[in-house]
């Protein structure tokens, strides 16, 4: 088996986050048909449980402990110069002296990385295949994230926006290949990056079918005989903050005018200040870390996903979809999703118009149907094998 270098700015496991599915799932598949040696940092001190599951997967780890303190610290500085606080953010020396003593002592050819972060390690290595999982067009989450924020935020994010594109033209100019989340992700870089298009390609995400299963008998979590609107995600993320905001304040009060019975369940790690707060409101709850977010799917009435911040393929989409659960999904929820709307999910606009489909839905015997649809769709178009199989003949490509 042939030795391969793969970096990803957080440890792979546990899958239970958008980024941490994806890397975990492309670390799976890799190890199958090569030797790797994992480069990775670890943010959050409970991840340190998982150091012995993810060596499982590799011939070599190196894993730094990331102080993120330090690391914004780290971030000022940069502020002064031409790089983006992205990568002030992830260097670090000792990662640097691992990747040259491996090269130094081990024959590696292959070299992937998740990340734009991560590509400052490697920017060296010419003479390797270098294959980059940005994933997401980073650099426009930053710019929406501007348009959101009030001074001096709103500069900081700006710069960041413009000095990440630079940074990620380049990279993508100088390696093998690029790759994104979806199709529709991989065409705005296209525009945003035009000397590397004939490069840059895409990989959807997968959901695991088998563990999102409707078949398997789930313990209810909910009240009996309430109807549940639920939202699922990592709940210190802005985005996810954002969106539960908007929908409680703006969406739910009408909902539960007009059906006093139906409860908005929040369901995810590390709720922050202002999503906590929420709970304070009626009819929302706030859970926090569960054990197991299938529970909460599979005996909610309606999942929703009102983003209004989004790049790439929402997960948390995907996994309500194959647990058969209608879907009410913001715009750019939507994006890279390959679904009917009216027919295997919603599409909602505005305030209103989300009350309105939610409630079309809650009255609807076709919630059944929609849920089944719904998961024929991952079935068909989202399953990881199927996806990982572009990373296969990216690396083959001569």
């Amino acid at each position: 088996m042939r030795g391969l270098l793969y970096l990803t700015h957080r440890i792979p496991y546990p899958p239970n986050k958008g980024d941490k599915i994806r890397s975990f799932h492309l670390l799976q598949h890799l190890s199958k048909r090569y030797r790797v040696y994992l480069g990775t940092f670890i943010d959050d001190e409970e991840d340190w449980q998982y150091e012995d599951e993810v060596r499982k997967y590799c011939q070599d780890v190196c894993i730094v402990r990331l102080n993120p303190l330090s690391a914004r610290i780290r971030s000022l500085f940069a502020l002064f110069g031409n790089d983006p606080l992205t990568l002030a953010y992830y260097r670090d020396a000792r990662l640097m002296q691992w990747i040259k003593a491996l090269f130094s002592n081990e024959s590696i050819q292959d070299i992937v990385v998740f990340s734009s972060a991560m590509a400052q390690y490697v920017e060296h290595l010419s003479g390797c295949r270098r294959i980059i999982d940005f994933v997401d067009v980073d650099s426009d989450k930053w710019r929406q994230y501007a348009l959101s924020k009030q001074w001096p935020f709103n500069r900081i994010y700006h710069r960041e926006s413009r000095y990440l594109l630079n940074y990620e033209r380049k990279v993508a100019e100088e390696f093998s290949h690029s790759t994104f989340v979806s199709e529709k992700e991989a065409e705005l870089f296209r525009q945003l990056a035009p000397d590397a298009a004939s490069k840059t390609t895409f990989f959807n995400n997968g959901v695991d079918t088998d563990f999102f299963s409707p078949q398997r008998s789930y313990l209810n979590p909910y009240p009996a005989a309430k109807k549940v609107l639920v939202f699922t995600g990592a709940m210190d993320y802005w985005a996810n903050i954002d969106a539960v905001s908007w929908f409680a304040n703006s969406v739910f009060p009408a909902i539960r005018t007009k059906q006093p019975d139906v409860d908005f369940y929040i369901v995810g790690a590390k709720p922050a200040r202002q999503v906590q707060m929420l709970a304070d409101l009626p009819g929302i709850y706030v859970t926090g870390a569960v054990e197991d977010i299938r529970p909460y799917l599979i005996h909610a009435a309606v999942a929703v996903a009102p983003l209004r911040i989004a790049r790439g393929i929402q997960n948390k989409v995907l996994e309500a979809m194959a647990m058969q659960k209608p879907v009410v999904v913001s715009v750019q929820a939507m994006e890279g999703i390959h679904a009917v709307s009216e027919k295997e999910l919603i599409v909602a606009g505005d305030a209103g118009d989300f009350a309105e489909q939610i409630l079309l839905l809650l009255d609807s015997d076709e919630q059944v149907t929609m849920g089944r649809l719904a998961r024929e769709r991952v079935l068909q178009d989202y399953t990881w094998p199927a996806n990982l199989s572009r990373i296969d003949a990216l690396l083959a490509a001569p």
